[in-house]
């Protein structure tokens, strides 16, 4: 993955989560991208999802319920925030443990915020040549109503994506 005749590496970044199919696409790109990767940079990247804050109770009223949502104190967004800092790094650790062990040496990167607009900023800010994503399949309501993290992704980060689909 030479890039123009001027010796230049190109990164490569794959996005990394709890989910199967994010694993699914770091082993694809390890098998089937070996020799690009060992001669670039290799960018693992997980986003902390920024913790929900509020609750729901109801308070019976007649047949009917009401709703309505609470805040939390700091204290319990500090301690969340933490928590999810916590496990993206887990997950980085063990996406860096699987790329050793292949003999690729990783750069992990994580950032706190909506995934969607933390990985277009990570491509961004590291000047990624290459993103890939893993897919993770949802009902058709979920995909009309919330779109997906790719499709969001193809219209907003300026570098060409891989899309990696489990077989089925």
């Amino acid at each position: 993955m030479e890039g123009g005749g001027k010796g230049e590496s190109k990164k490569v970044m794959v996005v990394i989560d709890e989910s199967d199919s994010s694993y699914h696409a770091l082993m694809w790109v390890l098998n089937n991208l070996k020799e690009s990767i060992t001669s670039s940079s290799l960018v693992l990247f997980a986003s902390q999802p920024p913790p929900t804050c509020s609750f729901g109770f109801g308070a019976p009223f007649s047949l009917a319920c009401l709703y309505f949502q609470g805040l939390a104190a700091p204290e319990v967004f500090s301690m969340a925030q933490e928590r999810s800092k916590k496990i993206c790094l887990g997950i980085l650790k063990k996406a860096e443990g699987i790329c050793a062990s292949r003999g690729v040496k990783v750069e992990t990167l994580t950032e706190a915020g909506d995934p969607r607009v933390t990985i277009c900023n990570a491509v961004h800010k590291n000047n990624i040549n290459l993103l890939i994503l893993g897919h993770e399949s949802h009902g058709i309501l979920k995909r009309v109503f919330l779109g997906t993290l790719s499709d969001y992704q193809l219209n907003n980060v300026k570098c060409p994506i891989l899309v990696v689909k489990r077989p089925e």
